[in-house]
């Protein structure tokens, strides 16, 4: 055990059954692990013993390879730590029945562990205090230092002189020059990656907003698989489609195949050959679904840091911010989607990937005769705006049996350029592209002009 020297009276800050408890969270379940590692580490627990077996857990989960008894004994003996018993472990293991609370234990042992830090930086302050063969003056900086030392330990990181990135910004800028690294990860839509100054930039929050049935799920699943199939790895979290339909949308899409005939079975001989090719295509594409319904933010940042380890995804798409829970159901609806909003945009920094979070519109969107909407439309909270470094905003133009001309806003972009993109959506085979028929003019020639980068 890590002692301190207390006061007659004073006990260690520390909570045994936190410490075994999110040990035994990450022996039971490895997942668990990218739940607690952004806030523990083998320093934070004042059981010597669990604070050795974490560091055990870490490096054999981020080698890819599985933490329990028997692998982290192993582990532990290599290195040196052979007195951490079989029987020690399996109490760990023992500790908990369910790794669910794993990120509650973590948040316990690491608050224990700043208070321990706190008591013993006020030791260091006394003994400073009653040094009277030094000057008041520097006892006062040497007091002054520990306490800074553990603001230290608390903060996530520490500001830097501009010169520190000006070497790398001329190496950044000479690799776009030299065309060895892209702006950004392209949409495959022109007009918005001139938009967003190049394509989709890691550390970013994107808002996709739409009033329901405009086409925000599948423009978004769009842009998500167009990524993935430029070997970007993206995923997509859906509260509101299961699995089985993001992939059918995506076989039609790739495959070209009529999607109310695919619904029921009803292929023609043609587009049989092409759902074999789409299916091919679609064989190890760095694209991954989840349709866990009502997700909270803890859930959905623990799917997205095993995804960001495990498969180093660029992209993740939450559909939609409406739909995720709350931690706290005592908070205003307003306050609860203001906590999501915030924490995915730190998760984005965190990750440094893009996040595109869906979201629905106001109804006086439907009160316009236009039709189009403005950022004041967002539904429920102001903050999903403030949050955001982009704001799509769309609106469906124009429509007939033959043509659809969709109208989107980039009404704000960070590092970027506002205004707007005509998109053509092509029902059929649940894809999207760019449109060259203006959003101002009337539609002169139905079905013709739309563009992607790439065909697919």
């Amino acid at each position: 055990m890590n002692m301190l020297d207390l006061p007659e009276g004073l006990t260690v800050p520390w909570a045994p059954e936190a410490e075994a408890g999110v040990i035994g969270a990450m022996l039971l379940d490895n997942n668990a692990y990218d739940n607690v590692a952004d806030v523990l580490t083998a320093a934070s627990f004042h059981d010597e013993t669990a604070g050795k077996v974490f560091n055990a857990i870490s490096g054999l989960v981020m080698s890819g390879k599985p933490a329990d008894i028997i692998t982290v004994h192993e582990w532990l003996s290599k290195a040196g730590e052979s007195e951490v018993s079989l029987s020690e472990l399996t109490r760990f293991s023992h500790a908990t029945s369910s790794a669910r609370h794993a990120r509650f234990y973590a948040e316990i042992v690491a608050e224990k562990h700043l208070s321990r830090r706190l008591l013993s930086a006020s030791e260091d302050v006394r003994d400073v205090a009653h040094d009277f063969d030094q000057d008041v003056q520097n006892r006062i900086g040497q007091a002054q230092a520990s306490i800074e030392a553990l603001q230290d330990v608390a903060a996530k990181s520490q500001p830097q002189a501009i010169e520190t990135y000006v070497v790398g910004a001329i190496d950044r800028i000479q690799e776009l020059a030299d065309g060895t690294t892209q702006p950004g990860i392209p949409t495959r839509i022109p007009g918005l990656d001139r938009r967003l100054g190049g394509g989709l930039k890691p550390g970013k929050q994107m808002i996709l907003a739409a009033r329901p049935s405009v086409g925000k799920s599948s423009l978004a699943e769009q842009i998500a698989l167009n990524v993935a199939l430029d070997g970007s790895p993206a995923a997509m979290f859906s509260m509101e489609m299961e699995n089985a339909e993001m992939t059918d949308r995506a076989i039609c899409n790739i495959g070209r195949i009529d999607y109310e005939r695919y619904q029921t079975g009803k292929l023609n001989d043609e587009e049989w050959g092409f759902l074999s090719d789409a299916v091919e295509r679609m064989r190890g594409l760095p694209l991954y679904f989840d349709d866990q319904a009502a997700m909270t933010l803890p859930q959905i940042a623990a799917k997205a840091r095993s995804l960001k380890r495990k498969s180093g995804i660029k992209l993740l798409v939450i559909d939609y911010i409406q739909l995720c829970s709350s931690t706290n159901p005592k908070l205003s609806r307003h306050h609860q989607l203001e906590e999501i909003s915030r924490g995915l945009k730190a998760l984005a920094k965190q990750l440094q990937i893009t996040i595109i979070t869906l979201s629905q519109l106001n109804r006086e969107v439907e009160k316009r005769a236009s039709g189009r909407p403005v950022l004041a439309d967002l539904k429920e909270s102001g903050a999903i705006e403030e949050d955001a470094d982009v704001v799509m905003l769309m609106w469906r133009q124009r429509k007939n049996d033959n043509y659809t001309l969709n109208g989107m806003d980039v009404a704000k972009a960070r590092g970027g350029r506002t205004g707007d993109v005509a998109l053509h959506f092509e029902g059929q085979h649940q894809r999207w592209s760019e449109s060259t028929e203006s959003l101002a003019d009337p539609v002169k020639a139905m079905g013709r002009g739309n563009r992607y980068t790439d065909d697919i």
